[in-house]
């Protein structure tokens, strides 16, 4: 079986697509399996769409890596009966159509749990770049956590308008902390090394995202809200191939071992011990994790 595993912008972004390759990596070892990576896509509609049917007429099946694909897989698949599709952290479907996601809102809402015990100014910082789904639910799950632990801190978020520019990303975090955040938490790709700029250069602390910030770069992260991407990417092949498509969104979180929050040694062993308990409240369902923001955006 040939497989397309299609990535919006870089591959290799140190973020959520390489945590994404790791599970196309995985399934291009298995047997009678023959992947293909199609990455550099920019996030526009016309080229998105024309990447899928290119894909789709080389391939057997495709999958789509991130929110993006909510706006293009549908008509796509549509188009091409024959061909089996997968949207990793997309929420669409159809009878040739799948959608896998990761819940890292659990773990950003972690994430905003840990930044208000942290923060020493009463204001913490977040920053992503493009406005989808997956972003926006980690968003909103972000100050979710913030204000589940102290209401009256304050939340300077915002969407820069990319997930690979340094220079972009790095005015962003540095007009935060100006305005008073002392930890920003960062839903990047490729443009989280302009924050970890901005960070070392006024001390401000970062919490990351995706990949586990704190055994990388343990001097530049306090924390890191872990999402295993692949998990969704092998799961999504696995379906593909026995075309046993899921009609409701297939999701996995801190039940099933795909979403944590990592601590660096700086967290003292009260706060490791009330993130714990969090996360078993989260996984016992007996916390309701808001995956919408209604509230102020942040804005240069």
């Amino acid at each position: 079986m040939k497989i397309c595993v299609l990535f919006i912008g870089k591959v290799q972004d140190a973020g959520f697509n390489a945590c994404a390759l790791r599970g196309a990596d995985h399934i291009a070892n298995w047997s009678d399996v023959v992947v293909e990576i199609v990455g550099d896509v920019p996030f526009e509609a016309d080229a998105m769409r024309t990447a899928l049917t290119g894909a789709a007429s080389r391939n057997d099946a495709v999958i789509f890596i991130g929110g993006q694909g909510n706006a293009v897989v549908p008509d796509v698949a549509r188009a091409h009966p024959k061909v089996t599709f997968a949207v990793v952290q997309g929420d669409v479907s159809g009878p040739n159509l799948a959608s896998y996601e990761v819940l890292q809102e659990q773990s950003a809402f972690l994430a905003g749990c840990l930044a208000a015990q942290l923060t020493q100014t009463g204001i913490v910082g977040h920053l992503s770049g493009h406005r989808v789904t997956p972003g926006l639910k980690g968003r909103a799950a972000y100050v979710a956590g913030v204000r589940y632990v102290d209401p009256e801190i304050r939340v300077l978020t915002g969407f820069c308008g990319t997930q690979d520019d340094n220079e972009v990303a790095k005015s962003w975090a540095l007009a935060e902390i100006e305005k008073g955040a002392d930890l920003i938490f960062t839903m990047l790709n490729g443009a989280r090394e302009g924050v970890i700029d901005a960070c070392r250069h006024t001390g401000t602390r970062q919490i990351g995202n995706v990949l586990d910030w704190v055994e990388t770069n343990p001097d530049d992260f306090v924390a890191s809200a872990i999402a295993q991407i692949d998990l969704a990417v092998r799961q999504a092949a696995t379906d593909l191939i026995t075309q046993h498509l899921p009609s409701n969104v297939e999701a996995i979180g801190l039940a099933e071992g795909a979403v944590a929050l990592s601590l660096g040694e700086q967290v003292s062993t009260r706060i490791t011990e009330d993130i714990t308990k969090f996360g078993e409240l989260i996984t016992a369902q007996k916390i309701e994790i808001l995956t919408r923001y209604q509230g102020l955006e942040f804005e240069l």
